[in-house]
Parts: structure tokens; sequence; C-alpha cells
């Protein structure tokens, strides 16, 4: 199984050494790492090719155009996504991979770092049980920093629409009505919290909003994540 990765990144400079450094530690080894430079004015191209990724630009601001752009530029038969400020656990693909064989899509839960233990305990429990109760409804709910799916197949339902935010959830969505779409609980991806911004509430009240089909979400005037 030839597994692409895709990291979409707009100046993520400080986050992409440590990223980069858990998928190359991966003890299923990618066929290739891919950072999507989405139009950074930082040092993002520069780290990443000399960690050994390649580098795909795309110049239209947005996660969801950065994350089509990685989809296309990838040569393996499956693309999986993580984002720049996240750490896939060690096995993460392997344990992607072992579920893929009939699927579409896999993915897997996340837990926050750079908070309080009982903090990323939560984060990680309460996400556990939302991906639970979604994948017994029916309702995938995938995650950009956690997903693999089928090229072939991704591409067949026009890839990641182009919204805000939700591109991940709603490609999800597209691709259970291609094939089976499978949850996968061992495949762990730590993320920051810096989504946290705010605080707790502000953050799972715009979680709710998404779930209620909102597609505004971290982003800037201009389309890039907000910092």
């Amino acid at each position: 199984m030839r597994v692409s990765v895709v990291i979409p990144a707009r100046n993520e400079e400080a986050y992409l050494p440590a990223a980069l450094e858990a998928v190359f530690a991966q003890t299923l080894p990618p066929f290739e790492v891919i950072v999507v430079d989405n139009a950074s004015t930082d040092r993002t191209r520069e780290v990443a090719e000399a960690l050994g990724a390649r580098v795909v630009f795309c110049g239209r601001r947005g996660v969801a155009y950065a994350r089509q752009a990685g989809l296309l530029a990838a040569r393996g038969e499956w693309v999986a996504m993580t984002d720049a400020d996240s750490l896939p656990t060690s096995r993460w693909l392997e344990k992607l991979a072992h579920k893929a064989p009939g699927a579409v899509a896999v993915y897997g839960p996340l837990r926050f770092y750079g908070v309080s233990p009982l903090e990323a305990a939560l984060s990680e429990w309460g996400y556990r049980a939302f991906l639970n109760l979604m994948a017994l409804l029916g309702r995938p709910n995938l995650a950009g920093a956690n997903m693999m799916v089928l090229k072939e197949a991704a591409l067949k339902v026009g890839g990641f629409p182009e919204v805000e935010a939700r591109e991940d959830v709603l490609l999800g969505y597209r691709l259970a009505r291609l094939g089976p779409v499978r949850y996968v609980p061992e495949a762990l991806v730590l993320t920051s919290a810096r989504r946290l911004k705010g605080g707790w509430i502000p953050f799972l009240l715009r979680q709710a909003r998404n779930l209620m089909g909102d597609p505004r979400g971290y982003f800037g005037e201009a389309g890039e994540r907000e910092r």
C-alpha cells in the first residue's frame, strides 16, 4: 500500500518540524510526504524542504484549497492528511492502513497537547465518545488532522468542497455514499491547543455551530488560519 501524507501549511515554520518528525518516524513509512505551502510569508517552504518533504504551492488561501492541492498532487493510492500543528503517534499510518482494505476512507481520534493532563484526557475521551456516536448514526466525522482517503474515490466525489471549514467532514459524508468509511480508534493524533484561544466555551460553541452546518472556522479575513 502506497500512502502519501499531506500537510497543509500557512506560516507554520514553528510547528512544522515536529509534525514532519512524527510523520517520518511512522512504523509504516509513508510513500511520500507533501507539505502544501498555502501562500506562506515565513520559512515554511524552506523548513519543509530541508526536512525532506515535497512542497506543493497553493496560492489560494484556505485550508480546503490546500488540502485539495495536496490530494491532486499525491502519487500514492491512499492519501493521509494531518495538520502542521499535529503529532501523529508512531503507529498512526499502520493502524489506518490495517483497516483500509475495502474502505474508501478511514479516520481516527484526536487529543490536545499543550494543556493540563486533565484537559488532554478530557479532550480525548470527549472526542472519542463523539466519534463513536456519530459512527453509530452513520455520520462519519472525519478530521483533517487524522484521516486517510482512497484517492480515486475522493476525486470521484469531487474532493474537498470549497468551504471555510468542515471540508473534511463534508468530504467524509460524500465518501460514505460511495463505500465504507471506518473509524479506527487506535490511530491517535495529538493536536495543538491553539484552537482553544479564547477558552473552551467559544471553542465548543464553534464546534456545535459547525456540526449544525455553519461553514465558518478558524480563519482570518483573507482565508488563512488564525494564529
